[in-house]
């Protein structure tokens, strides 16, 4: 039985400021937990004025701290910006702090441009060890050995599970070679997902954290009382596509009439194409489009990215999905 979780990017809108973005985070985690939402994530991005969820571990403290039952973790933590012994000492600080209810979801992009990765002081060759540095994690937050030299404290035995992330069949090998969970980031680079799923299964062996295959896709859901209001909510995430596409990223504008007079047809095409898994309609339509990508993935797990301007629609939107994924029967979380 497939469940919901949450891709939360910790928007800013326009108007608001990072404090407001990482409030209202808070705020929609606890709406998450009581709507029976499975997990809670949080992407690593830097430099990008609109998103606030930075400092990446910090915010997972922040919004673990403010709820009690929902699983909290990163989707993802980008591997390539950090030493893994420092990774191990955020998380296993976490999973101290929160026992049981942390997750660690890993990426090999630096989620950045260039110049800040040089900020960042790490080699930018270092993406080509991440399948040494994923090991060496898994070892740091292991049960120590007796001839174990370095050792994270905390860290050590915490066990903290690991996701692989990715938007190519990289990632999906990787997965199923080392018998971790995959999420997939289809909510915005749906090219390769079903092909990765089926890499995924094919290959992937058991593990001492997981006996079968669990893959998890990202879909974007827009949902509202009535189709067009959702349609129309639906514009600010299509601005911020454009706005990509054009290299003008900002703090996620409001929602328009007319998106037509916003991007040219060449813009359209793009950002529609990236935008391709998305649900965005009024109840009915969202329990057609749900059960769509459900039948078409088989996806264990869907976690839903909802980039909306006005904090009050969000959680509106997060409210009619979780009913809708109960009409459907998928599981849900107890809070």
């Amino acid at each position: 039985m497939a469940a919901l979780s949450v891709l939360d990017l910790a928007p800013v809108p326009e108007g608001a400021t990072p404090a407001d973005a990482l409030r209202n985070s808070r705020d929609l985690a606890r709406h998450a937990e009581a709507w029976g939402y499975r997990r809670f994530w949080l992407a690593e991005h830097h430099g990008m004025v609109g998103i606030a969820s930075a400092a990446t571990a910090v915010v997972i403290g922040h919004v673990a701290a403010g709820t009690s039952t929902i699983r909290v973790g990163a989707g993802g933590i980008m591997l390539p910006n950090h030493a893994p012994l420092v990774v191990a000492e955020q998380f296993g600080t976490l999973a101290e702090l929160f026992p049981g209810r942390i997750d660690l979801g890993l990426g090999r992009a630096p989620g950045t441009d260039q110049r800040t990765l040089r900020a960042l002081r790490r080699d930018p060759a270092s993406a080509d060890r991440f399948p040494e540095d994923v090991m060496e994690l898994k070892a740091l937050l292991a049960d120590p050995q007796p001839d174990q030299a370095l050792i994270a404290v905390p860290g050590a035995g915490t066990k903290v599970p690991l996701w692989i992330l990715g938007s190519s069949l990289f990632g999906a090998q990787l997965a199923a070679l080392l018998g971790l969970p995959y999420a997939f980031a289809s909510h915005f680079a749906p090219e390769a997902l079903l092909q990765a799923l089926r890499v995924y299964r094919s290959g992937f062996r058991p593990s001492d954290q997981a006996e079968r295959p669990h893959a998890m896709a990202g879909v974007n859901v827009v949902a509202a009382p009535t189709d067009a209001q959702a349609r129309r909510l639906f514009t600010s995430a299509q601005q911020s596509f454009t706005n990509l596409i054009r290299g003008t990223r900002g703090r996620l504008q409001p929602p328009i009439d007319d998106i037509e007079a916003y991007w040219t047809p060449r813009e359209k095409a793009h950002a529609s194409g990236m935008l391709r898994y998305a649900i965005v309609g009024g109840p009915e339509t969202v329990r057609r489009g749900l059960q769509a990508f459900l039948d078409e993935t088989g996806a264990d797990e869907v976690m839903v990215a909802s980039a909306i301007h006005d904090h009050g629609a969000r959680l509106a939107s997060y409210e009619i999905l979780a009913g809708v994924a109960a009409g459907l029967g998928l599981e849900r979380s107890a809070a």
